[in-house]
């Protein structure tokens, strides 16, 4: 498990201590790519920041979702302090994985003969 000092709106690859796969997946993820993370006890979807105008990966990831407003709280409460940051997954990423391993099930005829239980 890493660390990170709460100073950004994002969080910065380089700010991302003790835990150097995290920050090397962070590095890794293509513009828009979302990664599920437990941040100071808390567990939300972050996306990669978009390249910048110059071209250049932005090695930071952007809150989403109910996340944005759990990490404008920590950056207006608890700004300047250091918290624990994890990767996990989140359930509907879990779902969506494994969506398709029973594609075979899939159909009008078993949505039919399946409804009722």
């Amino acid at each position: 498990m890493g660390q990170i000092k709460i100073s950004d709106s994002n969080i910065w690859a380089k700010q991302v201590e003790d835990d150097p796969p995290l920050k090397e997946r962070i590095l890794n993820l293509a513009p828009g790519n979302m990664i599920d993370l437990e941040v100071g006890g808390v567990a939300g979807r972050w996306a990669k920041a978009n390249t910048g105008r110059d071209g250049r990966a932005t090695p930071a990831i952007k809150p989403v979702g109910a996340m944005k407003e759990v990490w404008k709280n920590f950056f207006q409460t608890r700004r300047g302090t250091f918290v624990t940051i994890r990767q996990t997954q989140l359930a509907d990423s879990y779902l969506a994985a494994l969506r398709g391993t029973l594609s075979e099930w899939d159909s009008p005829e078993d949505d039919e003969a399946f409804r009722d239980l």
